[in-house]
């Protein structure tokens, strides 16, 4: 029998790393990377540059890819008018940003896949987001597209030189504006305004902000928790604990295998967009974690647990790094992998089990997911509209035991799940995403003591020791054995702020360390004395129209927001005076921006908070290791979101200096500005005044 032909076209992405790039190396568009290569041969032509951006888990794209990139006329017009340029967003988030910006001042809207038309010296001039074959949507065809596009530069260039110039100019001021440096900081007041907007705009119903489609938020979850601890004000943990539970019970949340996807369509939580992102359930993971250290109710700890549990399972590679994404679709369907008919289950769980399992999951023969749509009919989405406790009140069993039923009856269903045929995975390594959930692990470790937490966070810090440096410059990412591409800001910010997590998890000096390399190196490579505030880029980044300063906190906080924190965290810990002042620089060259739209800046709200609101110092001076852990779980079983935590060794930690142990039993010294207290001698003792100091249940 004859072997089947293997792919006819192989461009120039055939040698890259990135899932995304090497999904589009077999177009007939000849693909470059972006590059040197691909910008010298834009000149050389005197044509335009299309840079279309994406990334793996993106639905749209891949449907663009399918419709209009794998198609040879298509294909083969954009090769004769254009240098075409793939970019995977997730690798490059410089030009993301930049472009991205670009289209939305040109249309008023971004989104996934990104298309932008550059001249050859890299500046924009005309994009959008997808654009289907033929005129449909509302929007205009591709063909249409590239057709406009190549008549404006062969007949109308200069109108096409002009505008590029003035969008430039525009993206430069509105990309690398700040206050500038200032000395004052941003007052309570902002604070205050943030969170008056989210009483404002709070879906009682449902839980969160805004109407479909929405986003989950563990910034917005964590200013309030802080913000009501300070004020007592019920409303803010209201609407935290409100939308917890709500994204929780929706069909947002994989109740099967754990974690959450990156957004619902609905304004309920109930139909999901279902690819799930490294970030989101690193952020989310700390939010119910630190919802149950304040609230102390075990159900926040169990998301928590069940988020870590996927992520360890599913996102975890032999090298102990995460993973960054998983797709929405599997076999050309989204959301195909998690939806079940009520057929399935019966026969899967047995008529009686199957039966209480689709009432409490609310699972019907009509099922809840685009009905309308033949090869989805009478597919489900689990969710819980019921609290459990009222559930098992009807099925007339205690709480405990329903759960212990649902739970065991949970694990064949995702026995068989796993048969099926899972989303793509995105199995490449960020450094900055990789920090965020290195820290919620390490967090969550102490907080749920679980040792294995906490050790699994150490394992993927290891990793980017051991193979994402090359000498003191951190990498972006990895893939297949090779790292590659100078880190920016965040992988910066978000490793130090890790490493900081772990050093309190381990009271290991050596995470101290190299969380202080990492700011040392942030520092010297991103910051802006003139301004007082981090550049996203360094000067190992080339080929850039602009030097963008990140402050704005969406999906992901910015660079600025986690280095002001983290900085001051590193502060406390080392005594680095300097550490601190840079902290209050970028706080205070942000303050003219989180003035005039709060709403925008909640991460770095977070640190004006720790600013605001002085933190306290533990020092854990424990005649044994296990006298410090007690001490040290004690303090973790409390929300107490603005302290330092330390322990061991005082070399260089000035906290520890001269707080020798007891013969027995732990000394704990709470400090503010190294100035502290007696010490509160034993565990039980230091348990005794956290209750009184950060008490766990709402007041």
């Amino acid at each position: 029998m004859q072997e089947a032909p293997g792919p006819v076209h192989i461009n120039a992405l055939i040698h890259e790393t990135s899932p995304y790039l090497l999904q589009h190396a077999h177009n007939p568009v000849d693909w470059h990377p972006w590059g040197e290569e691909a910008l010298d041969l834009a000149k050389e032509r005197d044509v335009p540059i299309l840079v279309s951006i994406g990334y793996s888990a993106c639905h749209w794209c891949h449907v663009m890819e399918h419709e209009s990139f794998e198609d040879d006329a298509t294909a083969l017009y954009m090769n004769a008018h254009f240098v075409c340029i793939k970019v995977d967003r997730e690798e490059r988030p410089d030009l993301d940003d930049i472009y991205m910006q670009a289209v939305v001042a040109l249309t008023g809207q971004g989104g996934w896949p990104l298309n932008v038309f550059l001249t050859p010296d890299l500046r924009p001039f005309y994009g959008g987001t997808y654009f289907p074959p033929d005129g449909r949507y509302g929007r205009p065809s591709w063909g249409t597209i590239l057709q406009g596009v190549n008549d404006a530069w062969t007949n109308r260039r200069d109108e096409v030189m002009t505008g590029a110039a003035g969008l430039t100019a525009h993206l430069t001021e509105r990309l690398t504006a700040g206050g500038g440096a200032g000395d004052a900081l941003p007052a309570q007041s902002v604070i205050d305004r943030a969170t008056a907007q989210l009483k404002k705009d709070f879906d009682a119903d449902h839980g969160g902000w805004g109407g479909a489609p929405k986003f989950p938020s563990g910034m917005t979850i964590g200013l309030l928790l802080r913000e009501y601890q300070r004020t007592g004000d019920a409303e803010l943990l209201h609407m935290a604990t409100r939308t917890l539970d709500d994204m929780a019970a929706g069909g947002i949340y994989d109740h099967l295998g754990g974690g959450f996807a990156r957004y619902s369509v609905d304004d309920a939580w109930l139909v999901p967009h279902f690819e799930k992102m490294l970030y989101d359930n690193a952020q989310l993971s700390q939010a119910y974690l630190e919802a149950y250290q304040l609230t102390g109710e075990a159900r926040y700890a169990r998301v928590a647990r069940e988020i870590f549990t996927y992520v360890l399972r599913d996102m975890t590679g032999p090298h102990g790094a995460f993973y960054s994404a998983e797709d929405a679709d599997s076999e050309g369907e989204e959301g195909k992998f998690y939806l079940w008919t009520e057929e399935e289950i019966l026969s899967l769980l047995g008529e009686e089990d199957g039966a209480l399992f689709n009432r409490y999951y609310a699972v019907a023969p009509y099922g809840n997911f685009s009905s309308h749509e033949p090869y989805h009919h009478g597919q489900n989405i689990l969710h819980t509209p019921r609290p459990l406790a009222l559930a098992a009140e009807k099925e007339g069993m205690t709480p405990e035991a329903f759960e212990a039923k649902l739970a065991d009856l949970r694990v064949h269903l995702l026995d068989a799940r796993s048969q099926r045929v899972r989303p793509g995975l995105d199995d490449k390594v960020l450094s900055s995403w990789n920090g965020l959930m290195v820290s919620s692990l390490a967090f969550g470790g102490r907080v749920l003591g679980e040792p294995a937490y906490i050790e699994a966070a150490a394992k993927a810090a290891g990793f980017f020791l051991d193979q994402m440096f090359e000498g003191d410059t951190l990498l972006r990412t990895h893939r297949e054995g090779q790292s590659r591409l100078p880190g920016y800001l965040d992988d910066y910010a978000f490793l130090a702020n890790a490493f900081a997590d772990l050093y309190e998890a381990t009271f290991d000096p050596a995470w101290l360390g190299q969380a202080k390399r990492l700011a040392d190196q942030m520092i010297a490579h991103f910051w802006d004395e003139e301004q007082h505030s981090f550049y996203f880029t360094g000067g190992e980044h080339k080929h850039l129209i602009i030097r963008t300063k990140p402050s704005y906190d969406g999906a992901e906080p910015s660079g600025n927001s986690v280095a002001a924190l983290a900085l001051l965290r590193l502060s406390k810990l080392t005594g680095e005076e300097d550490y601190r002042a840079k902290a209050r620089g970028v706080l205070a060259a942000m303050r003219p921006m989180l003035e005039q739209a709060p709403r925008g800046y909640l991460k770095l709200m977070w640190a004006l908070h720790w600013e605001l609101n002085p933190p306290r110092e533990f020092a854990l001076a424990g005649a044994t290791p296990e006298d410090t852990r007690a001490a040290a779980d004690a303090l973790f079983h409390h929300f107490a979101p603005n302290k330092v935590v330390a322990a061991g060794s005082a070399e260089g930690v000035p906290l520890l200096e001269g707080k020798a142990p007891p013969e027995s039993g732990v000394a704990v010294y709470v400090c503010q500005d190294y100035v502290c207290a007696q010490p509160l001698q034993g565990a039980d003792v230091f348990a005794a005044w956290l209750d009184t100091e950060y008490p766990r249940f709402a007041r």
